[in-house]
């Protein structure tokens, strides 16, 4: 075990410098900078605003002072929110859309399982008919549109939540719902599909002749190897929503990071672009460490091998 995952230490680590190089090289040689689209300032001011932020020079240049400053753990300055460092806009914004994030994994993760559950184990019925088309549509509208619906039945219409806002469980539910929808449908589809295959299993044969019921069969056998491809799809997706949704959080009013994020491509923010790039990639490979594990664990077959 250990072996496995100093080795896995080290290919991440590769993989997250790679990621890092192909990003700021990409964005260096691509055609505009982060100050053309402001006023042309006079040429002193202009190459001293390049020396500061270290983008003058040639992309060998600048690339290796970059990678010099993330060895000394400094990921820069952001050039779009001037005298704003980017591990202080990152340590602002990240806590708010990770709470977000979270709430909106757990829920996705578990209505999914369960739905995807209880629609394979009603195979065919008005239940699983129910299940997958609600599943469909939750897919089919995009967040910007199911964000106003939830506010205007559960908050203007109910009252039974707030409008907006942050800091409460109440102020965080409807737009981790609002985050987690499309992919309650991904996994519950999925979990449904591979219970079924597993319920077809020579294995669960075996359980059922020992006198165990349906029920008992599939909780205690059948959904430990069934969740397998869905923990696969969990591990990106938790990446996915720890990082932010510029949608959601714009619907919602919420100070995250998916607004910034996606503010740093169209500034030519590099660096900024840059932590994006290492939060997101670092998470990754976290999350898909997790799952490697995780497999041990429910699946007794599955080794890890140095």
């Amino acid at each position: 075990m250990l072996s496995f995952l100093l080795r896995r230490a080290i290919s991440s680590v590769i993989v997250i410098f790679c990621v890092i190089s192909i990003t700021f090289v990409l964005a260096r040689i691509t055609k505009g900078g982060p100050f053309d689209k402001e006023k042309e300032p006079p040429p002193h001011i202009k190459e001293a605003l390049l020396t500061r932020y270290k983008l003058n020079g040639s992309v060998w240049d600048q690339y290796t002072a970059y990678v010099g400053s993330l060895l000394r753990f400094d990921l820069g300055l952001s050039t779009r929110y001037r005298d704003w460092r980017v591990s202080e806009l990152l340590r602002q914004k990240m806590p708010n859309s990770f709470a977000l994030g979270g709430l909106a994994f757990v829920i996705a993760s578990c209505a999914g399982v369960f739905l995807g559950s209880l629609a394979a184990m009603r195979k065919d019925t008005w239940i699983d008919r129910t299940a997958m088309f609600g599943a469909l549509l939750s897919i089919s509208i995009p967040s910007f549109v199911s964000g106003p619906f939830l506010i205007a039945i559960f908050a203007l219409w109910l009252g039974w939540l707030p409008v907006g806002g942050w800091g409460t469980l109440s102020q965080m539910i409807l737009p981790a719902l609002c985050l987690a929808a499309p992919y309650i449908a991904y996994v519950a589809r999925l979990m449904r599909n591979s219970l079924l295959d597993v319920m077809k299993s020579d294995f669960l044969r075996t359980a059922r002749a020992k006198g165990l019921t349906e029920t008992q069969a599939v909780a205690r056998h059948a959904v430990k190897v069934a969740i397998l491809p869905v923990i696969t799809f969990l591990g990106p997706l938790a990446a996915h929503l720890l990082t932010g949704s510029m949608i959601v959080e714009s619907v919602f009013n919420i100070s995250g990071a998916g607004m910034i994020f996606v503010n740093s491509i169209q500034n030519r923010d590099v660096f900024l672009l840059g932590g994006a790039v290492i939060v997101y990639c670092v998470l990754l490979v976290l999350f898909n460490l997790f799952v490697d594990v995780i497999y041990t664990l429910l699946d007794k077959r599955i080794r890890l091998y140095a």
